[in-house]
């Protein structure tokens, strides 16, 4: 228990499940994603046929955690419930949450405010976790804690934890601004001397190989790393004892082959018995983002002439399927169904790295279109559906008529 003894900690939920399921299911369920997994994923109509991935959308962890928020509003009816940022990166489940009442506590540059938060409240943590000062705070607020933290975030931060308890800096794979990052990278702060740093992407896992070997300056990687270590980091000291770990959603064969590098540089560097001594790699991409990743790759193997892709462009998830589809064929991310414009022939999309963008008469070609389609862990079936829905309508098929 926390300092104060009146906060009340749930992270099961409070066995409402049947009470919300009906509600749930009215928001996000979608009626052509039904139809085509009964259809073994695929539907057709005129010359256009639209493939769907296998696996595709909401995750276990995402229905859990908003499905505990629905359980949060149905047994505090009458209390102030406020949420730790988003609960999940898509725009319209926070959206809908809002409307239920439920104040998004939005983050300045020095992190959330709990000033104003008392014993009488009832604080939901998102899926992606919370540092571990914010939940000292929010313990010793002695408010009503429900923790949706997703279960794949809860085995990173025990690899985390293990790392700094055995001295090894913990090297991340992810992005340093991310909720779930920066909640993985506090678990390394529960001991003192323990340190952690954050890599975007192999070019960046390259500069610290480079340095582990005796390339680059100190000066020059502090300030590449400044906004992505640890408090008094120190590259001479603290990266000779490594354990890679990283963001459960990024692009799981470059998790790996960070993992891989990394190793290899110790080894160089210092040999063999410095790599089995110093080094620890394991993959902790959860198994929802593989599953979704393996799927596409799957549908990729197929002739198609576009894919789309719907998820929050925050979405690190859907940046990642968008990614590997843009290596195999012409790829539109979009946040949601909206992006398409069936009358203009319009799609409105983010190009992985670059601006939003329209594009004009993307599916006008003439004859038959195959279209794939995924959706990131934090999109629902509704949105899916209705994205189903303007690309038959783009094609001048009225999605009413596919039955």
């Amino acid at each position: 228990m926390a300092a104060n003894d009146n906060a009340m900690y749930f992270r099961k939920g409070f066995g409402l499940k049947a009470d919300v399921q009906g509600t749930l299911a009215n928001d996000y369920s979608g009626r052509l994603v039904d139809l085509l997994q009964s259809r073994s994923y695929e539907l057709a109509a005129g010359d256009t046929t639209v493939r769907l991935a296998r696996e595709f959308g909401f995750c276990y962890g995402v229905e859990r955690a908003v499905e505990y928020a629905y359980q949060t509003r149905t047994k505090f009816p009458d209390r102030r419930i406020l949420l730790v940022g988003e609960i999940i990166h898509n725009p319209h489940v926070n959206a809908r949450l809002r409307e239920m009442g439920i104040e998004i506590l939005v983050p300045s540059t020095a992190g959330f405010d709990y000033g104003a938060i008392s014993p009488q409240d009832v604080v939901i943590l998102p899926a992606f976790g919370v540092p571990i000062k914010d939940f000292q705070t929010l313990r010793e607020s002695g408010c009503v804690m429900v923790d949706t933290t997703c279960g794949s975030v809860l085995n990173v931060w025990k690899r985390v934890d293990t790392y700094a308890r055995d001295g090894l800096t913990s090297l991340i794979h992810g992005k340093h601004y991310h909720e779930e990052t920066r909640a993985t990278a506090s678990q390394a702060e529960k001991y003192p001397d323990a340190h952690w740093i954050v890599v975007r992407d192999m070019s960046e896992a390259r500069l610290v190989c480079d340095y582990i070997e005796g390339r680059g300056t100190r000066d020059a990687f502090l300030a590449k790393f400044a906004s992505a270590v640890s408090a008094g980091f120190d590259p001479d000291l603290h990266l000779r004892r490594i354990g890679v770990a990283n963001q459960t959603t990024m692009l799981a064969r470059e998790s790996l082959a960070i993992g891989e590098e990394v190793g290899n540089a110790i080894e160089r560097a210092r040999g063999a018995d410095a790599r089995a001594s110093d080094f620890r790699s394991f993959d902790t991409i959860c198994s929802a983002t593989q599953d979704r990743q393996d799927a596409v790759k799957e549908l990729l193997a197929e002739p198609l002439d576009v894919m789309v892709v719907v998820g929050g462009y925050n979405s690190s998830n859907t940046i990642s399927l968008a990614a590997i589809c843009a290596e195999r064929v012409t790829t539109y991310h979009i946040e949601d169904a909206n992006a398409i414009d069936p009358e203009l022939g319009t799609i409105r999309h983010k190009p992985i790295g670059r601006d939003e963008e329209v594009w004009s008469e993307w599916l006008s070609q003439p004859g038959s279109v195959r279209v794939g389609l995924t959706a990131g862990a934090s999109t629902p079936n509704n949105k899916i559906g209705d994205t189903v829905a303007r690309v038959f309508a783009t094609r001048g098929i009225d999605p009413a008529t596919i039955e």
